[in-house]
């Protein structure tokens, strides 16, 4: 039977993380969106609640005494969302190098590349899923790796890859020789790893995107994480799951505040039959996608498969973030077309959801 009840160190990090998005990322989500970048000063104070260090065991310097759980990190990324999306994103990305390592990684690749992102400072991650193809599915690549006596080749053309000029490892997912999916982390700098313009997006305008082009990319035989790595693409999907929950989330939060304050024809909009039902929909709908993702992150820790338990929550939580944000602006009537009301950003975040591929992980 599924067990869904936190534990006692599990409701610490939910309520950290969802105190933390509420004091500190939400009131700098409107700028960072803006601005195109996120505070530095904001991403040393989450690098100070040791969200990525408390997913990686003690044995390579991080404070976990087990391995990385999919439900808490399914907490802390629904948490963070729930302030800003492109924020948390940018927090999180260390989780893009740091659990495919975790997962995957020999003992010599734990050894040589964990302790990059378990220092004083934020240390950038990236992973490059998407492409550039309409008939894209991560089980069917068209960035192909191929061997040769000195290594591997890495050709292909990649798009939306997060913090990719900043990040000094991208994991670059391919499809190898016999067909299977295969992860590579790829140095900085690599010769054949060209960086591409920085991507101009409908949403997520405080999280830096690029596009990233394999040109006879040469790594060696150590830069290939053993085994099938479509475990890993998996496991993004439940955290992108629970980052839709997030925005639904507050997208919901704020339509039932709104609606308790406005006034229409002598009363309070929340008490019109038709907002009041749209309103409940909106909840009905964000809990029972918390609970698929959950389900599948249950599934996952206990070393299930889970194809498709989390197909259903990737499914649910891409559509319903859709209607729900898409529903928070609709209470608000014209109010919710104007950028004085955060409720046309998560739309606008929330619509690529049905689009994003490998860009969190938990």
């Amino acid at each position: 039977m599924i067990d869904l009840e936190l534990d006692e160190e599990q409701q610490l990090i939910r309520e950290t993380v969802m105190s933390f998005a509420a004091e500190r990322i939400r009131p700098a989500a409107r700028e960072a969106d803006e601005a195109g970048a996120v505070p530095e000063a904001l991403v040393a104070a989450a690098w100070e609640l040791g969200l990525i260090q408390g997913s990686v065991p003690e044995a390579y310097g991080g404070y976990s005494a087990q391995a990385p759980s999919a439900v808490t990190g399914s907490l802390i990324a629904e948490g963070l969302a729930e302030g800003d999306l492109s924020i948390a994103l940018h927090l999180l990305s260390p989780r893009l190098v740091v659990d495919p390592v975790l997962v995957l990684g020999t003992e010599e690749q734990k050894q040589q590349l964990l302790p990059t992102y378990l220092g004083e400072r934020f240390v950038p991650g990236s992973a490059a899923v998407l492409e550039p193809h309409t008939n894209f599915h991560f089980t069917k690549m068209h960035t192909t790796a191929r061997r040769d006596a000195e290594g591997w080749v890495l050709d292909g053309d990649k798009c939306m890859v997060p913090l990719a000029a900043s990040a000094p490892y991208i994991v670059v997912y391919a499809t190898d020789h016999e067909g299977t999916l295969t992860a590579f982390v790829v140095a900085s700098g690599t010769p054949g790893l060209e960086i591409g313009e920085r991507e101009k997006t409908l949403g997520l305008h405080a999280l830096e995107l690029y596009s990233v082009a394999l040109r006879g990319c040469r790594v060696p035989d150590s830069a290939r994480l053993p085994g099938d790595a479509s475990g890993l693409l998996r496991r993004a999907r439940v955290a992108q799951s629970a980052m839709a929950v997030g925005v639904a989330k507050s997208s919901l939060d704020y339509a039932i505040g709104y609606a308790k304050e406005r006034d229409a024809f002598g009363v309070k909009i929340g008490q019109k039959q038709a907002i009041a039902f749209m309103l409940a929909d909106m909840a009905t709908e964000t809990d029972a996608a918390r609970l698929l993702n959950w389900e599948a992150a249950w599934n996952l820790d206990q070393g299930n498969e889970a194809s498709r338990e989390v197909a259903i929550a990737h499914r649910y939580c891409a559509d319903i973030v859709m209607t729900v944000t898409d529903n928070g602006l609709q209470v608000l009537g014209g109010h919710g077309f104007i950028r004085d009301h955060p409720s046309e950003m998560w739309l606008r975040n929330g619509r690529g959801f049905a689009t994003f591929e490998g860009i969190a992980s938990v």
